[in-house]
């Protein structure tokens, strides 16, 4: 596991080289990841939207702030992510505005398809489900802890609509993507504080 990670913190990119990245290969008609199609690169483009959106609205709450401040000790973020997913273009900036607030986060991103072996170490339900937060002790590398790939109303909302309608098709996707405009990114900021505070 410590080579895997190691390797993949080399190959990491900070917040803003990930979106200038992402924002390239779109300018190339692109999306990133092993896999291109219209629908790949039509999703880059509505996140790049968001994102953009959200780097400038998104707030971390004052009690997570002041946790924030409080850490102790010094943590690598590492966060698997591709531009194309709907549920990284709304943790990314969160993650990302949380990084900012502690002088004790180092925040890492790397792209999942170019990092299959620490992807296939955080699965969800044996699925690549991304993003992924892996918190990393930042001295020895050691992981804490994980979070991802969606707060836990969000997840709520997609098991109803599949027991309910079998499948997750595109009017899930708009009432995930509703969700996450009303939540303004509090039950991802309070869930990833929760994993933060049992390490403390």
């Amino acid at each position: 596991m410590q080579t895997v990670i190691e390797k993949s913190i080399a190959k990491s990119h900070s917040y803003s080289e990930y979106r200038n990245i992402v924002s390239s290969l779109l300018k190339e008609g692109k999306s990133s990841g092993n896999e291109q199609s219209e629908a790949l690169t039509h999703y880059s483009e509505l996140n790049e939207v968001r994102m953009n959106r959200l780097d400038k609205t998104i707030r971390i709450t004052e009690e997570n702030s002041q946790k924030l401040l409080q850490l102790k000790r010094e943590y690598i973020w590492l966060v698997l992510s591709e531009g194309w997913c709907g549920d990284a273009a709304q943790l990314v900036p969160v993650i990302h505005k949380m990084a900012e607030v502690s002088p004790k986060i180092d925040l890492k991103i790397v792209f999942r398809d170019e990092n299959p072996e620490l992807m296939n170490q955080f699965l969800t339900n044996g699925t690549q489900s991304i993003p992924k937060l892996i918190v990393l002790d930042k001295n020895t590398l050691e992981v804490l802890g994980d979070f991802g790939p969606r707060p836990q109303g969000a997840k709520q909302l997609i098991l109803d609509y599949k027991a309910k309608h079998g499948l997750v098709d595109e009017t899930a996707k708009t009432e995930l993507q509703l969700w996450y405009l009303h939540d303004k990114g509090v039950s991802t900021q309070n869930e990833i504080m929760e994993v933060m505070m049992r390490m403390e």
